[in-house]
């Protein structure tokens, strides 16, 4: 990436003799040459007023063609705690990648130049990631307490935008495009080095690589008005994002999206805290293993009984099995044995070993039903099939935990 440094980011203006967190506020501009002298000035005010810990404000321009870049140095030179820096290249996913790798802060930040989020809520943005409680957090439009003033085709665009992340991805954020995040500084690095995209679905994708990594994203509803002078093009943003979204979901199933994030270990906070046995927390997985069965068993005998209306037991069965199988297995990973990580195909395919053996066997016990009473009905059938696959629940659980989803495996 080719970047041009106009003022030096020295670290004298991120006063670290007090111990406490240093902040980085990038703010990305593209052509903002109305925007961003309101917008820097009353950042700064709100900054110095309110704001308790050791901050600066970088902008990165990145190619625009009007005065922005003029004047993104002029306030450099008005303001201590303000560097500017120049991009040869657009998006605001390279603005933010080249930034955070360089900045010296122990926490990084971002916000949209139009400030279209209110500035009360930086502090608790902040505060979540500086605490320690969270490696990320994230300003959300979405959440009951928040207020928001903008198009509707931008509420629908987003909200079925957030809902087919959270239904096909399984994600716990609400609001993956909200201009406003902070991180810190060491885990936000491994991170965007497995970031391909440089553009608006760079935010989804780092909440995505984190999620999946195990690292916990804070959200804080925000007060949110649409700046109708923006940069975004809602339509042609969502097609980019769907495509970043199939990109992502394929690195995930072949574990390129591993990143390496240290963690600390998870430890009692009281010195005589008796802790759960390891007896105890198989109880719960398995609680949870059987409560998915249970669902699963039903989805099964849904399934089964109309595919038998039109074919004989044996394909029925296979075809019953399959799908059964496939949301057996994404459920026991998700809640069961909290596989978020890892890479998912190969996990498919050693539970798929395990579902060829529950065919041999349910279809062994349904056609040997048929051959000793060959009058027997349909729902024997399926109780023939239920009764075996209750007999394999004990041994398909130990084989889930040790083998399929075991963290031992790399």
């Amino acid at each position: 990436m080719d970047t041009r440094a106009a003022m030096d980011p020295s670290t004298d203006v991120l006063d670290t003799s007090a111990g406490l967190a240093t902040v980085d506020i990038v703010i990305p501009v593209l052509n903002e040459e109305r925007a961003l002298p309101g917008c820097v000035r009353t950042l700064t005010g709100f900054l110095e007023d309110n704001f308790p810990l050791p901050w600066r404000i970088t902008v990165v321009d990145n190619g625009s063609t009007d005065a922005t870049w003029p004047i993104a140095t002029g306030l450099a030179a008005e303001h201590d705690r303000v560097h500017a820096r120049r991009l040869d290249i657009r998006g605001r996913g390279a603005a933010l990648k080249a930034a955070w790798r360089e900045s010296p802060a122990d926490i990084v930040a971002y916000m949209d130049v139009d400030l279209s989020t209110d500035l009360g809520a930086l502090f608790p943005l902040v505060a979540a990631v500086a605490s320690g409680h969270s490696e990320i957090a994230i300003g959300t439009r979405l959440a009951h307490s928040a207020r928001t003033l903008r198009s509707i085709r931008r509420e629908v665009v987003s909200r079925s935008y957030n809902a087919l992340l959270r239904y096909g991805f399984g994600v716990r954020f609400s609001d993956a495009q909200c201009g406003f995040k902070a991180a810190r500084t060491d885990v936000v690095r491994p991170l965007m080095d497995k970031i391909e995209d440089d553009a608006w679905f760079f935010d989804t994708e780092l909440l995505l690589l984190a999620e999946h990594n195990g690292l916990r994203v804070h959200e804080v509803p925000v007060d949110w008005i649409e700046d109708t002078d923006s940069r975004v093009r809602v339509v042609r943003t969502a097609i980019d994002d769907l495509k970043g979204l199939a990109r992502v979901a394929w690195a995930m199933s072949t574990g390129r999206a591993e990143v390496e994030v240290a963690r600390s270990e998870l430890t009692p906070t009281h010195p005589d805290a008796v802790v759960a046995r390891p007896r105890a927390v198989t109880l719960a997985k398995f609680t949870s293993f059987a409560a998915i069965g249970v669902f699963s068993v039903l989805l099964y005998a849904l399934i089964y009984l109309p595919l038998r209306g039109v074919w004989s037991p044996a394909p029925a069965n296979l075809g019953a099995l399959v799908l059964t199988g496939f949301v057996n297995t994404e459920a026991n990973r998700r809640w069961t044995f909290n596989r978020l990580g890892g890479r998912r195909t190969a996990m498919h395919l050693r539970a798929a070993l395990l579902f060829l053996v529950n065919y041999l066997l349910t279809t062994s016990a349904v056609l040997g039903l048929r051959g000793m009473s060959p009058g027997a009905g349909r729902l024997m059938e399926m109780s023939a099939v239920v009764a075996t696959y209750g007999l394999l629940t004990l041994i398909r659980f130990t084989a889930l935990d040790r083998w399929v989803f075991s963290r031992t495996r790399k």
